[in-house]
């Protein structure tokens, strides 16, 4: 099932209506798969969603290990846990990297500290300083990665886009995750706006079927944005009527969102 068509999962296909516990995660993740059920214990860890269903075509790493090797600094904006950079070693002699939510903060500086990486809760204030800009599912401040980077330096960064998972807002009927669209074609706009040549641009929207509606609770779980009211509890019909139609066709079929862009300051 696609996520374009509206009013889906159709009413016609709720057999029944299970109680909210049913959808909850169990009190203990199964073995081997604690780093995919509901939130981090410590801080929020995106890497275990690489590999599978929705990720890109492309290797977001190899594409920054390819920029690392002829790079004297680096930036790393939203590292978040710090875990993708330190996967990313050897790192330029001068990397730095920028994470500002406070429950992730402290997890970077213990990983990063053995790599010799300050990890700052404010972009540096400097100009012309790194020859590399990184910028996973992060921010991406075009004026201020414009500033930061030297002539010749070069950003890349994947984001997730605005459409991400919504056909999973449609099926629940919660209001769209975005206000606003968020797409290769508007950071492209903002970085070329702010002085930098945009020199590739990558953008899909992969397949992801969810097997059954806990798949999809546990989902939600770890993306609290997507629908910022989730509960079980409170989306308890609007789970019903998916799970009846799972049970039915076998799976619910949603697109992710995922664009790449790299640039250059000239």
């Amino acid at each position: 099932m696609s996520q374009g068509r509206p009013g889906w999962p159709p009413l016609g296909y709720r057999r029944h209506v299970r109680s909210p516990q049913q959808y909850d995660d169990p009190a203990e993740p199964p073995s081997g798969a604690s780093s995919g059920w509901g939130e981090r214990a410590t801080a929020w860890e995106f890497a275990w969603l690489d590999g599978r269903p929705g990720e890109p075509s492309w290797s977001y790493a190899e594409l920054a290990r390819a920029l690392l090797r002829d790079a004297g600094a680096l930036l790393d904006l939203d590292t978040g846990s710090g875990e993708l950079l330190a996967e990313l070693a050897p790192l330029p002699a001068h990397t730095v990297a920028v994470e500002s939510w406070a429950r992730n903060t402290p997890v970077a500086r213990d990983r990063l500290a053995p790599f010799g990486v300050p990890v700052l809760t404010e972009l540096p204030g400097g100009e012309d300083e790194f020859d590399v800009v990184l910028s996973r599912h992060g921010r991406l401040p075009a004026t201020d990665i414009s500033r930061l980077l030297r002539p010749g330096g070069r950003l890349l960064s994947q984001q997730v886009g605005s459409d991400d998972l919504a056909g999973l807002n449609l099926a629940l009927g919660a209001p769209a995750a975005h206000l606003r669209p968020w797409n290769a074609t508007a950071a492209t706009a903002a970085l070329e706006e702010a002085g930098l040549e945009v020199t590739d641009v990558r953008e899909e929207r992969p397949a992801i079927t969810f097997g059954d509606a806990g798949a999809v609770v546990r989902r939600l779980r770890d993306l609290p944005w997507q629908i910022r009211d989730f509960t079980p509890q409170r989306y308890a019909e609007a789970l019903g009527r998916l799970d009846s139609f799972i049970q039915v066709h076998g799976g619910f079929t949603v697109s992710a969102h995922r664009f790449l862009v790299q640039a250059v300051r000239r």
